[in-house]
């Protein structure tokens, strides 16, 4: 609510709190303080929504960024019934750190996705995250075969990380490979102006890893560490992807198996 002092100096918000409808009564009689027309005519405005997608502006039944629908979305996340998932878009490296941010600080993904919707703008840490406007109002399809290709929950959260970190490319609509591209010294940054800290890195677009890198890995991740990995897009079930490069984030739910079953390894393994 407004304190009194903000109230009569006319602030339009109240730094103390963020809920700005208020009202007063009054137990004392009005009357005119002079003669004439005492009509005061008032004028309400509410700041323009961020988000807001050209083929789908406000109104439409597509919308992706309609309040209720983002609400429903956020629940979702909040009972971990869904994680972020970047859909048609190429935007692996902003999901695996939302990914992350959600399992570890639900409460931090919540009050940061909601900050992104309703004010554009959010910091974690010392991360800030200031899309420009055509991540904002972007362009393209959000359907395919009336299907979203990616939710408005994550291009608020996925696309404005990807966007606020871009000098040169603008990422604005779905289909932007290159402006979504995200490299391993970024995402590094990214997970410690969050507030994580880097125990390991051995990550190289060159070389692949060999028995003593997959040992390391299941070790890290057996102690209970977020161990995050740059992969071939091809190695994933169902991928038709080529696998000699490395061109796409994960996040390792548990250790490196062979068909659902663990796997021995030691360093003298071949």
């Amino acid at each position: 609510m407004y304190t009194l002092g903000e109230f009569v100096a006319g602030k339009a918000c109240s730094d103390n709190k963020r809920e700005n409808a208020c009202y007063f009564e009054s137990t004392a009689e009005t009357k005119p303080v002079s003669d004439g027309d005492n009509t005061i005519e008032l004028k309400i405005t509410i700041p323009e929504r961020p988000f807001i997608a050209k083929e789908y502006p406000i109104g439409h039944e597509k919308d992706s960024f309609e309040k209720n629908k983002f609400e429903s979305e956020i629940q979702g996340r909040i009972a971990r019934k869904t994680y972020p998932r970047q859909g048609w878009a190429s935007l692996c490296g902003p999901a695996a750190f939302f990914y992350c941010l959600q399992k570890d600080r639900p409460d931090i993904y919540e009050q940061s996705a909601r900050e992104l919707w309703k004010y554009g703008k959010t910091k974690i840490g010392r991360l800030d995250i200031k899309p420009g406007d055509g991540c904002r109002h972007p362009s393209g399809s959000f359907y395919n075969n009336g299907e979203p290709t990616i939710s408005g929950l994550d291009w608020i959260t996925l696309a404005s990380l990807r966007d606020s970190e871009n000098a040169i490319f603008s990422y604005n609509q779905v289909e932007a490979e290159t402006a979504g591209v995200t490299m391993w010294g970024k995402l590094t940054e990214w997970f410690e102006k969050a507030g994580y800290e880097k125990i390991f890195d051995n990550i190289s677009i060159f070389s692949h890893s060999n028995i003593n890198d997959i040992i390391n890995l299941n070790d890290y991740i057996r102690k209970g560490y977020i161990v995050v990995s740059l992969i071939s897009v091809g190695m994933l079930k169902g991928s038709a992807g080529e696998t000699s490069g490395k061109n796409h984030w994960i996040v390792w739910e548990g250790e490196v198996s062979s068909k659902g079953k663990s796997i021995n390894l030691n360093k003298n393994s071949k």
